[in-house]
């Protein structure tokens, strides 16, 4: 049950989780690909299976996007500054994993300060990525100081690929703290890429980089058949730490 309206595919909210091609985006916006639907767990885990993700503020329709060029982060290959090296050494911050999911991203959806207009994790979209945490698919890294958070992030695993969805950090580096405890134990557990959406200037230099979309797309269907780590919450390796030599 989906149409065609303008060159854009409408899907109807009970027609089957199924999607276009990525290769039928549109080229102007970048990566819109169809619009409608639901934010069911099978429609969203059937999107980023397929290199699709949600995007779209308060008054629009549910819009799918798959970009081109697609930014990925490989585990393998984060960069640690000598100042983030510092604060990952600090012991003023802790960091757990799966352990505030909704305030992660309640803190994501907050304001920022070079923001203007609503923000796009709306309240459909927190209900629908609460849901895929319940059922173990969505997952957080939080970032603590003296009981209070400070910075995290969040995103789906799906077999060896991990979907990151959004960041905050309200102290120095607390995003970046939560993004390298991240990479590295998916490193630890064989995980293939970090998916990061849109390339930033933040994101490259923590060592992201810009796949074409085929490029990704190819590498994604390999990850994704891959086993990744059992379902249920989430917890980092007895003994964890980034800086540890492996």
């Amino acid at each position: 049950m989906t149409r065609r309206v303008g060159g854009l595919v409408w899907i109807h909210p009970d027609a089957p989780p199924v999607f276009p091609p990525c290769e039928h985006a549109l080229s102007e916006p970048d990566g819109l690909l169809a619009a409608g639907g639901d934010l069911s767990p099978e429609r969203l885990i059937s999107a980023y299976r397929q290199g699709i993700f949600p995007w779209y503020q308060t008054g629009q329709p549910i819009l799918w996007w798959s970009p081109d060029p697609r930014a990925v982060l490989f585990p393998d290959a984060i960069r640690i500054s000598r100042s983030l090296r510092q604060s990952l050494r600090s012991n003023a911050l802790s960091i757990s994993i799966d352990r505030a999911f909704e305030h992660v991203v309640r803190a994501c959806a907050d304001p920022r300060p070079s923001q203007s207009g609503p923000t796009w994790i709306t309240d459909e979209m927190l209900d629908a990525y609460c849901r895929l945490h319940a059922l173990g698919v969505a997952h957080s890294v939080e970032v603590w100081r003296e009981g209070r958070l400070v910075g995290g992030l969040y995103g789906l695993g799906i077999g060896a690929a991990f979907f990151g969805e959004s960041m905050f950090s309200r102290v120095n580096d607390a995003s970046k703290v939560a993004l390298v405890w991240l990479s590295r134990q998916l490193l630890a557990w064989g995980y293939q890429l970090i998916d990061c959406q849109i390339s930033s200037t933040h994101l490259q230099r923590l060592g992201a980089v810009d796949l074409p979309r085929a490029e990704f797309l190819r590498l994604l269907a390999t990850a994704t058949a891959l086993p990744g780590q059992a379902g249920g919450g989430w917890a980092f390796d007895p003994g964890f730490h980034p800086l540890q030599e492996p």
